[in-house]
């Protein structure tokens, strides 16, 4: 398979303090299914804002669909932005707008028809299993329901990644297990390369690579 994703050598500094991320070198493959883990401060959530380019290294190379992100011209970033898709623990809908409103903005903001973004946020939230809380706002929605919200709004542009932080950190363990085989069954819909980061090594071990950060440093790299 074609490689989608890769580090060489890659650093991360914040301000002047010591690395944050420190030698990272790894690829990951289009179409493929991972998981990143490591205890609280291992650098998981840095490593996936330098993956989804909310930040840039302090040295290294990145290379993101054959591109050089540490060079691109930071106005070319926005169009490779939407090609990753993010979900995060916290759900971070919008809290005045509906489902609908929430999945439709990526959309919008690309410029998408109107019609065109009616019919797909509709089949979306039918497909996540949300097609009688359409019109709903997000605080009248459990957690499960919100993640569900957030993982729509992270496909709907199809995107060529699948980043997702921690998505079943705020669940129990019943609808965390429910939101697991959702993105799963997106990963076989889409195509689209997977990468779930969790602190959970038995929900981990169930993937077929697991890659380990520890201090910043990736320790284990698991392919089964």
């Amino acid at each position: 398979m074609a490689t989608i994703v890769k580090f060489e050598n890659v650093g991360l500094r914040y301000g002047i303090g010591t690395e944050t991320l420190s030698d990272l070198s790894f690829s990951l493959e289009r179409g493929g299914f991972y998981f990143l883990t490591g205890a609280s401060g291992a650098g998981k959530t840095s490593l996936l804002r330098l993956l989804f380019l909310a930040q840039r290294p302090s040295r290294g190379l990145i290379r993101l669909f054959g591109e050089d992100m540490v060079t691109l011209p930071r106005d070319r970033l926005p169009l490779f932005r939407r090609r990753i898709g993010v979900v995060f623990q916290d759900f971070r809908l919008i809290p005045h707008l509906s489902a609908f409103d929430n999945v439709a903005l990526p959309l919008r903001v690309a410029g998408t028809p109107e019609r065109d973004i009616e019919r797909a946020v509709s089949e979306m939230l039918a497909w996540v299993g949300l097609a009688d809380r359409i019109s709903a706002r997000p605080a009248t929605l459990s957690g499960g329901e919100q993640q569900r919200v957030a993982i729509a709004r992270a496909v709907i542009g199809r995107p060529d990644i699948l980043v997702a932080d921690e998505p079943t950190g705020n669940l129990d363990s019943t609808t965390g297990a429910e939101i697991l085989k959702l993105i799963n069954d997106l990963h076989q819909r889409l195509e689209a390369t997977v990468l779930i980061v969790t602190h959970d090594m038995g929900v981990a071990e169930s993937c077929q690579r697991t890659i380990r950060l520890r201090d910043g440093k990736i320790v284990e790299d698991i392919r089964r």
